[in-house]
């Protein structure tokens, strides 16, 4: 097979042979042919596995590529690596897309019309290496014999089930609420946790070990002959509120928001935070009767509850010149302690860290980027419900 006994990456064989033709560039990069291989191998894995690629992901795949090589002794991926550094960067699944297409020879072909002689690199004696896949697959097979399951009720015709959503007695899926509010005790405890760590002072060895032995201080300054020691200073204060913003949603030209729907829910009971978001509006996107799939472009979660009015219609928070400063800026206003963490690719502006100096409060940032993508997606989506009769049901669809 031309996967294992070619000496090139039959890809970039491919490549070469196109321009040799006069069918492609005439100039053959490396560089370039690695980076078309990455762009058709995010367009299969959109397709295939309805995951997206993110720039971040496929920019630590060309330092971890570029890096492998540079171990190696090579100034360009091979690739190897290049199938390597795709499984690190993202999964299996990406992984195998970028072989299945970097391996493809489009001129091999099962029936040429001649003798048959198929190799492999064991019979060749060619120094090449083994990689598995460990795939995700959606279904491995269909079940021989069907499992007495209750099947849920479809729509008798296509949007049926947005035409009966009223939405004048909207509330939100329990499930979710305990997710949500236990991401935001999650994130003011990191973010005290990262301050805390930024506060501490390291400090030559004198007659107190303070808060334990700093080894990385200690061994750069071994040739001074000094001891190092670490003295963690606390975070003033506890966490009152949290922000977290996945998309500014910033207008574009023509004035279209891609979320629109900008709401203030009140906590139910005395464990759930209030909270505010704009996202995309209830109703557009049915997952079952009554029961609309929305995903948040932004949120704030302010503890206790019952306390936040709408901070959407509120005229104290005009001044704000986007989604997210309106958050922050409530999030600010409503903390009842010293300290809010906002979380979001962009700093805070300062506007914002000028409110909170001037009402004796602190921003905490975090980058959105720092925090897991995957679980960031989960808390992303969540579900509107056109009445609490509707939690009745609800599990079966969600």
């Amino acid at each position: 097979s031309s996967r294992e006994i070619m000496s090139e990456m039959p890809f970039l064989a491919a490549a070469y042979e196109r321009a040799r033709s006069g069918d492609g560039p005439v100039d053959v990069d490396r560089l370039k042919v690695n980076r078309d291989l990455i762009a058709l191998a995010r367009r299969r894995y959109r397709k295939n596995s309805r995951e997206e690629l993110s720039r971040t992901q496929v920019r630590v795949l060309n330092r971890f590529a570029r890096n492998y090589a540079l171990l190696t002794g090579a100034l360009v991926p091979g690739f190897y690596q290049l199938v390597v550094a795709a499984r690190g960067a993202a999964d299996d699944n990406f992984a195998y897309e970028v072989w299945e297409k970097g391996s493809e020879y489009p001129w091999q072909s099962e029936e040429p019309g001649l003798p048959v002689l198929r190799l492999k690199g064991e019979d060749l004696f060619l120094d090449h290496r083994r990689i598995r896949f460990h795939r995700h697959l959606r279904r491995l097979r269909t079940r021989l014999v069907p499992v007495p399951v209750r099947k849920r009720p479809r729509e008798r015709y296509p949007g049926e089930w947005r035409d009966s959503f009223k939405g004048f007695s909207i509330c939100s899926y329990p499930p979710e609420d305990v997710v949500i509010e236990g991401y935001g005790l999650y994130l003011k405890k990191k973010a005290v946790e990262i301050k805390t760590e930024e506060n501490s002072r390291i400090e030559p060895f004198t007659c107190s070990m303070l808060d334990g032995l700093d080894i990385r201080e200690t061994i750069r300054g071994m040739a001074e002959g000094k001891i190092y020691v670490k003295a963690n200073r606390p975070l003033r204060g506890k966490v009152g509120s949290v922000v977290v913003v996945f998309d500014p949603d910033i207008p574009g030209p023509d004035g279209r928001e891609r979320f629109p729907w900008c709401v203030t829910w009140l906590g139910e009971h005395a464990q759930e935070s209030d909270m505010a978001f704009y996202s995309t509006p209830a109703g557009a996107v049915m997952a079952g009767p009554g029961i609309s799939r929305c995903q948040y472009g932004g949120f704030m979660l302010s503890y206790p509850p019952l306390r936040v009015y709408d901070i959407w219609r509120d005229p104290f928070f005009d001044f704000a010149r986007n989604k997210p400063e309106r958050l922050l800026m409530a999030a600010i206003d409503y903390s009842l302690e010293r300290n809010v963490v906002y979380v979001s690719a962009t700093p805070p502006p300062d506007r914002c860290r000028g409110m909170a100096a001037r009402l004796g409060k602190r921003i905490l940032y975090l980058p959105i980027g720092a925090l897991s993508p995957a679980t960031l997606k989960k808390i992303r989506r969540f579900h509107v419900l056109d009445g609490h009769p509707v939690r009745r049901y609800a599990r079966e669809y969600i």
